[in-house]
């Protein structure tokens, strides 16, 4: 049984390692848990978006398959100066095979409010018009350890990679009570700023968007169909098609088809007034190698916490 594994861990980690020189150096999607319930982490736009501030810590990834992708963040992001500024920053670790990627980046947003209204729940707390811009400053820390791989007389493999990449972003947002809709691009800058002249890492550009229904048949329940769309310069477009239910802020459940990779599954509770928990299962779809995966979403909000809803 060690003996597959480690020969599946050798075959995945050879066939990520080529792709990295090509692509993103492993770079990855965030999970549908990640970005529908914690948007900051792919869009500083929404930093600040919501009336207090909201920490968030996700692990995903817990797989039988040795090798196989996990992905771990931090984040939190606060409103100033009326809800017109916002301010958050963010850790992010994904490993997949023998290949690492450290990001830490620090987020700013400013906000323009619409004067208009629109009927909701009391318990939806979402401003009612606002469009915000917002820009990103960080590093990637990328490792390829190929020498783990133990591959000779093949100078692909014949040393570790280390490379380190300042990176700037950006991302604007336009969210009413209703609907809402955003775009980033977490690195425009690619690799000019890296340290090393042999990377060529592409920059993934994220289209978000979605409607939320306030049921009349259950008063106080939220049904929210969203899409994520994430295009990479030679790689095909993917597509997150995702629903989720929320009944007044006290429990969610959730589903989706990622269309390169996965069926998504969620629920969720929230834990007295200030903390949310979410678990989600990942089923692998297309032959995938990495197996299904599943991880957990806690977030805590200050204040009034999710009682007032959002």
């Amino acid at each position: 049984m060690k003996t597959t594994k480690k020969f599946g861990t050798l075959v995945l980690g050879i066939l990520l390692s080529f792709l990295s020189f090509d692509s993103v150096f492993g770079q990855q999607t965030a999970s549908f848990p990640e970005y529908n319930f914690n948007p900051f982490i792919i869009n500083s736009a929404y930093a600040g978006l919501l009336p207090n501030t909201e920490a968030t810590a996700s692990n995903t990834g817990f797989s039988t398959f040795e090798g196989s992708p996990r992905n771990f963040n931090l984040s939190f992001h606060s409103p100033l100066n009326d809800g017109k500024v916002g301010l958050g920053a963010g850790f992010v670790r994904d490993e997949i095979g023998v290949t690492t990627n450290t990001k830490f980046f620090a987020a700013y947003s400013y906000k323009i409010f619409f004067d208009f209204q629109d009927n909701r729940p009391y318990w939806q707390i979402y401003q009612p018009g606002v469009l915000s811009f917002g820009i990103t400053a960080g590093v990637n820390q990328f490792q390829d350890n190929l020498l783990e791989l133990g591959i000779a007389d093949d100078p692909n493999f014949s040393e570790n990679i280390n490379a380190t990449v300042p990176t700037i972003g950006v991302g604007f947002l336009f969210n009413h009570a209703r609907f809402f809709a955003g775009a980033s691009a977490p690195n425009i800058l690619g690799d000019r700023l890296s340290n090393r002249d042999d990377l060529n890492l592409s920059n993934p550009v994220y289209g978000y968007f979605g409607y939320r229904f306030y049921t009349t048949i259950f008063e106080k329940m939220m049904i929210k169909p969203n899409v994520l769309l994430k295009y990479e310069n030679g790689a095909p477009l993917q597509v997150d098609m995702n629903l989720s239910a929320s009944f007044q802020n006290r429990f969610e459940i959730g589903a989706g088809y990622r269309t390169t990779s996965s069926i998504n599954l969620l629920a969720g509770v929230y834990l007295v007034k200030n903390f949310r928990l979410i678990y989600n299962y990942n089923i692998a779809v297309k032959d995938s190698p990495l197996g299904n995966t599943h991880g957990i979403v806690l977030s805590c909000r200050f204040g009034q916490g999710y009682s007032s809803g959002g």
